[in-house]
């Protein structure tokens, strides 16, 4: 698998994850209608255009899975054993149908399990860009990583 094992994760390290993701109209619309979220600002263009954005707004949680899916491939791919919370998530952008988004992490902290010898704690910050540099997601997200058998 391509994921980092605890031992292999170092406090400071930096991903820079390929390949970038442009979010289509059908990903905002499908993401939406799934999770029952009948906010207009994420259906309706008739109602985004009077809105202060003036177009669709793509849904935020979307957004927040992008980024992590993105950083999979380079961190925690069949080397993870979940996720153990989302902490100080935000989006200081807006990101919009047609919008490309690209992810970069940076390992910010890591410890050894107290009670299970063959894992590890390890916190990654995650900041998804758009095409214009501008951060449209940044989270901190724990996660049980599997140490080296």
């Amino acid at each position: 698998m391509a994921g980092k094992f605890y031992e292999e994760l170092d406090i400071g390290m930096e991903f820079h994850h390929e390949p970038s993701r442009t979010v289509t109209e059908t990903d905002n619309l499908l993401f939406t209608a799934l999770t029952l979220n009948p906010q207009p600002l994420h259906l309706d263009a008739e109602f985004a255009k009077d809105s202060i954005h003036g177009q669709i707004l793509v849904n935020s949680i979307f957004t927040l899975g992008l980024v992590v899916g993105l950083s999979v491939g380079d961190t925690t791919l069949g080397t993870t054993l979940g996720n153990l919370g989302f902490d100080k998530t935000t989006f200081p952008n807006p990101v919009f149908i047609g919008d490309t988004i690209t992810v970069s992490t940076k390992v910010i902290a890591k410890r050894e399990s107290r009670t299970k010898p063959d894992r590890g704690i390890v916190t990654f910050e995650h900041r998804g860009v758009n095409q214009r540099d501008e951060i449209v997601c940044l989270c901190e997200r724990g996660a049980m990583m599997q140490r080296k058998a």
